[in-house]
């Protein structure tokens, strides 16, 4: 089934000239970047108050110099799941799921396990008890994926425990395209995607498109894309430019204006659930009061302490969407490495696409300083 029909209305961006000091600063970053991290290509978008700026730099394909665009398309890697948080929080909008139920509710064939008492929350957040990062080798089919499910044993009890897992948010996909009567690839690509106004995001990148899509490129530097498998799609699966990106993160900067259901959609992936340290852990997204200090933005997003299963506290009710808020997410495949930090309350905001999985600490000094570069601007 598909969304009710949504009136779009997009406020017209403006598209700056950069000071020339700011445009050496930024293009400087970025080249040293990519110099120390042997990044083969980068695509930089920002806003400040509605002005955009973009920034391409090096290759899409070393095989054919193909040169970077604002219109490449890059893997997102986790960035993937604020879309598929999203779908969800649409669906529960139109009353299709609630995301305070429990799994089992919408997977009977789950019922009285320990996985379908997890709910739809737990699985949004991460805070699961002890999932693993990956499924397990050998998971090629849904009747195996189950399988493993209904036989999956947490470590700790959900509501006190985050381990950053695949599993969980790709099974929160996957109920989410059940309710909505649809596969999860039809849901996004034919309801949420072009309801948000993004025109080169993609699951599966079309044959008209496939010239725009990047080479991404490993620690060995041989070509490599995402590979597909179970929950790839839910989990990490989209593909997508720096300008789609800018236009997304805009849209939760409140400056793309949408129907009210959609605009909601976004306000709720923005929800605060859980406090670890000086994280607080959204829908997916990941937000820290504001201002900051840059070691703090560091140390949270390393994948160390990131992806390392912690205690966490519950936040009841849950924390209304912050405008003093840096709110941020990685997202990596084996080829590829992105980031996107935005302020509400400074209306700003960073897209970073590279093809290259380069430490997420740079990726995170190169934000901030374009940040501090918008400082200097004024």
């Amino acid at each position: 089934m598909r969304f009710p029909t949504l009136l779009l209305l997009c406020t017209c961006p403006l598209l700056a000239v950069a000071d020339p000091a700011f445009d050496s600063q930024v293009r400087s970053a970025a080249e040293r970047v990519m110099r120390d991290n042997g990044v083969a290509g980068l695509a930089i978008a920002i806003s400040d108050h509605g002005k955009q700026y973009f920034y391409e730099f090096g290759v899409a394909d070393k095989a054919t110099g193909q040169a970077v665009s604002r219109d490449t398309l890059f893997e997102l890697g986790s960035i993937s799941k604020t879309f598929t948080d999203t779908l969800a929080a649409r669906a529960q909008i139109d009353k299709r799921l609630s995301l305070h139920a429990n799994a089992a509710e919408y997977l009977p064939e789950l019922a009285g396990t320990a996985f379908g008492r997890l709910s739809l929350i737990n699985l949004a957040t991460h805070s699961n008890g002890g999932m693993p990062l990956q499924l397990p080798d050998g998971i090629s089919n849904q009747a195996q994926l189950f399988d493993w499910l209904r036989h999956w044993q947490p470590e700790h009890a959900a509501d006190g425990w985050r381990a950053y897992a695949n599993p969980g948010i790709g099974m929160l996909g996957v109920i989410t395209a059940r309710q909505l009567g649809t596969s999860f690839v039809s849901a996004m690509q034919e309801q949420l995607l072009p309801e948000l106004g993004l025109e080169h995001t993609y699951l599966q990148v079309p044959a008209s498109q496939q010239a725009l899509y990047a080479r991404g490129y490993d620690k060995n530097d041989a070509p490599v894309r995402v590979n597909p498998g179970v929950l790839a799609d839910e989990a990490y699966g989209v593909k997508s430019s720096s300008r789609d990106m800018l236009r997304y993160v805009e849209a939760h900067l409140g400056r793309v204006q949408l129907a009210a259901p959609l605009k909601q959609a976004l306000d709720d992936t923005r929800r605060g659930y859980y406090k670890r340290g000086a994280m607080t852990q959204d829908l997916i997204w990941e937000h820290y009061d504001y201002p900051l200090a840059l070691q703090t933005l560091l140390d949270g997003n390393d994948n160390r302490y990131a992806l390392a299963g912690s205690p966490v506290n519950a936040i009841n009710p849950p924390l209304a969407p912050q405008s003093k808020a840096w709110v941020n997410k990685t997202g990596a495949t084996n080829g590829f490495g992105a980031y996107v930090a935005f302020v509400p309350e400074q209306q700003r905001a960073v897209v970073l696409l590279a093809n290259r999985n380069y430490p997420n600490g740079e990726r995170v000094k190169l934000a901030w300083r374009l940040f501090e570069l918008l400082d200097e601007q004024r």
